[in-house]
């Protein structure tokens, strides 16, 4: 094993030692170099006052080399803020007004040890980083019965863990916090469990209240005070799309410094929260630890991010940061977010008119982009393609009786119109099986 790597697991088994026994082996395994070509570039950026022949970029007079039909479109922006590499844990400012933003936003972190966000690309890259550092083959990986499928795809196929599912809600139709507890306490023999909490959730756009929130926290306590190592994954794609009572804030302030043997992880990122998806701007946080353990950490998912993507993407790191720290970025954010609850509102309007008779029933929403039908009379699947063929309307079919619909991409005029139409596609695949 490298000697980085040794020192980083040594530092951690030291440090935190229930973290250290979270690592995949490629988790052990992997560390950032500090005396390769990145840090090298680094130490010349700073002396070589000369020429700098360090780095694998073009410059012409004094700046990086462009092409003046991609940079009269970008004219807004200087060269050296688009066109050179980031670094590898993303521009140093964002990293930091992303850090504001999230303790502005999550009080409940102000008094947490957590480490300055790393920029990732996106968050399906942040999810992957923590499956490769602590997904092992046969690790279980929890999460609820109506999940975004891209977990199987992520924790499952490319690292080998087990998906082990649990009804998200209960018999109350609120977060099934003891279906967690059982899941979780189910891998007492293998002593370790990860965890993906994902609110608002995609695909039913469910987040849950206070209430259940600590149940949740209790519901990991246990499996710790089990034996159980529980890496705790909060996906907070959705984050801030609140439009109900609930939950306000990430369940990562929540796990921070819970039990040694919880690992918070906070993945979030610009992508739905700025409505920037095509910038593919994430970030990923660690939370709970000593400070040497987090360095360690940050240091580990750099050596992943050096070995895949090497950086995120400069120009959209630019674009971010600028917005955030724009006097008009609060106001303009509310505008979207009550456009967003407004959607909500009317779906839900809609849905209990009683204009639908009883072909459906709906999950409970209070958040985010989505909301989810479980059909009572028909086939998903079928609805789904009468839908296409018949209407020309788009839904997402999970399983037998489930209809995602997104209410985020539909104007709220529209709305009406389009559950019209899946009504009257359930109408008519119901017809068709009863001829």
């Amino acid at each position: 094993m490298n000697p980085l790597a040794q020192q980083l697991n040594e530092t951690l088994a030291k440090e935190n030692p229930r973290a250290a026994e979270m690592l995949s082996t490629l988790g052990k395994a992997i560390y950032m170099p500090k005396l390769g070509i990145l840090s090298q570039s680094a130490e010349a950026k700073q002396k070589a006052k000369t020429y700098n022949a360090t780095i694998g970029i073009a410059l012409e007079n004094g700046q990086p080399m462009h092409l003046s039909v991609i940079q009269d479109t970008l004219s807004a922006y200087e060269p050296k803020d688009i066109y050179e590499y980031a670094p590898p844990a993303g521009k140093p400012e964002l990293r930091t007004v992303w850090r504001d933003k999230m303790l502005l936003e999550n009080p409940t972190i102000a008094d947490k040890a957590i480490s300055l966000p790393i920029v990732t690309n996106a968050l399906t890259h942040g999810l992957s980083i923590v499956a490769d550092l602590f997904a092992e083959a046969g690790d279980a990986v929890i999460i609820p019965d109506k999940n975004w499928e891209n977990y199987e795809l992520t924790f499952g196929i490319r690292r080998g863990a087990r998906i082990v599912e649990f009804p998200l809600y209960d018999g109350d139709n609120k977060f099934n916090a003891a279906g967690l507890r059982d899941a979780l306490l189910a891998q007492k023999e293998r002593g370790k469990a990860i965890v993906v909490l994902n609110f608002p959730n995609n695909p039913t756009g469910y987040t849950p209240g206070a209430e259940e929130g600590r149940a949740i926290a209790a519901a990991l306590k246990d499996a710790a005070d089990a034996g159980i190592n529980v890496v705790a994954v909060t996906d907070d794609a959705y984050f801030g799309l609140f439009f109900e009572d609930s939950l306000q804030e990430s369940l990562f302030g929540q796990l921070c410094g819970l039990h040694e043997r919880i690992l918070p992880i906070k993945v979030d990122g610009a992508t739905k929260e700025e409505y920037v998806w095509g910038f593919r701007v994430g970030f990923i946080t660690y939370g709970g630890l000593s400070e040497a353990s987090l360095s360690a950490l940050e240091q580990k998912t750099l050596g992943i991010i050096r070995a895949t993507i090497s950086s995120g993407p400069h120009p959209s790191q630019t674009f971010v940061l600028r917005a955030l720290k724009s006097p008009e970025f609060a106001k303009q954010k509310e505008e979207k977010f009550t456009i967003m609850k407004n959607r909500a509102n009317k779906v839900k309007q809609l849905l209990d008119s009683g204009k639908y008779g009883n072909e459906w029933t709906y999950y409970p929403f209070n958040s985010g982009y989505f909301m989810c039908l479980k059909l009572l009379t028909t086939d998903a699947e079928a609805v789904r393609l009468r839908l296409l063929d018949a209407y020309g309307v788009g839904t997402i079919a999970l399983g037998s009786t489930d209809l995602r619909v997104a209410f985020s991409c539909i104007e709220e005029p529209q709305l009406e119109d389009l559950f019209d139409r899946i009504h009257q596609a359930v109408l008519d695949v119901k017809a068709t099986v009863n001829s």
